[in-house]
């Protein structure tokens, strides 16, 4: 059996996205390509790794038997590749990575970590910025990389890719006299006055979504800083609308909304045509093959466990 390594990179991107259109904009090839190389795949393996049914795709029982170990595979040659990498080249140039302001730094503290282990000089900036503020900064070479939601307007110059798929949840004080439940009814969302994040890309959705027959959400204070925001509904004067990945204080208790109304992509955002740093294609390599379902139960769990201890 020869497995290629292109083969196991478009099937990691199939399992990701369970669509083949994605899957093959994310692997920078053509459908059929992509197609056609999953279907060596499976003969190489001896069996189908991809159930298609209409336009529902799902993994088979042997897609998920492997998943594990070919992540595991290419988690590995991607290592092998940045410490050669890293090796030959002594000087490294300083990474400068945008974050809209509701995507918190949490979530690449350890993907930069793990950079930091292979490459030596790595220089990290991060900058904070509003999503078309971003863009503006990737084409001025101001930043080399942004994490935005997918609301943002990208032009062809540059290339995205989506991390994940999360969710909205309410965080309010752990003294509101909702804290204690473990879902917030959408009928409840009504009675609430809500803290702002100046520039939320999801604020439409969550009008749209939730308040479709009724004039609010009642707003009654705003903040274009996240720890401003936090500390006001520490204090009891609003709830606000976060991602679900986002810490929070352990004064502060965050709650799932009925239904899950209010959805956002992660998306990584990198100019084309340019030539990447070592830092950054490593960068960009890793955190697109990267397993933020885990990374992201790592990061909600953490803050768990802070509140608990609380």
């Amino acid at each position: 059996m020869q497995l290629q390594f292109h083969q196991v990179r478009y099937f990691l991107a199939l399992a990701r996205t369970l669509n083949f259109t994605r899957a093959a904009e994310q692997c920078n090839v053509t459908q059929p390509a992509l197609t056609k190389a999953i279907h060596k795949l499976e003969q190489e393996l001896g069996g189908a790794l991809i159930h298609r049914e209409r336009h529902l795709t799902q993994l088979t029982e042997l897609g998920n038997m492997i998943l594990p170990t070919l992540e595991e595979i290419v988690a590995a040659t991607e290592s092998v590749r940045l410490q050669a990498r890293g090796y030959k080249k002594k000087t490294i140039a300083p990474l400068k990575i945008g974050l809209a302001p509701s995507i918190s730094a949490a979530i690449i503290t350890e993907l930069l970590l793990e950079l930091a282990r292979i490459i030596p000089d790595l220089r990290v900036d991060l900058r904070e910025a509003d999503a078309n503020g971003l863009v503006a900064m990737l084409l001025d070479g101001k930043i080399n990389a942004a994490l935005v939601g997918d609301a943002v307007e990208v032009p062809e110059r540059i290339n995205r890719w989506r991390l994940f798929e999360e969710r909205y949840v309410l965080v309010l004080s752990r003294k509101h006299p909702m804290a204690s439940q473990t879902v917030i009814p959408l009928q409840n969302l009504h009675e609430l006055v809500f803290l702002e994040r100046v520039g939320c890309d999801v604020a439409g959705r969550f009008k749209q979504a939730c308040f479709a027959d009724h004039p609010g959400p009642t707003v009654v204070h705003r903040s274009d800083q996240e720890r401003h925001l936090q500390q006001m509904a520490s204090a009891g004067l609003g709830a606000i609308l976060a991602p679900d990945h986002a810490p929070t204080l352990p004064s502060l208790a965050a709650i799932p909304i009925e239904g899950d109304p209010v959805r956002r992509e992660v998306q990584l955002l990198a100019v084309a045509g340019r030539q990447y740093s070592p830092a950054l294609d490593a960068f960009i390599k890793v955190a697109r093959f990267r397993d933020w379902t885990s990374a992201l139960d790592k990061t909600r769990g953490s803050t768990v466990a802070s509140s608990d201890a609380a």
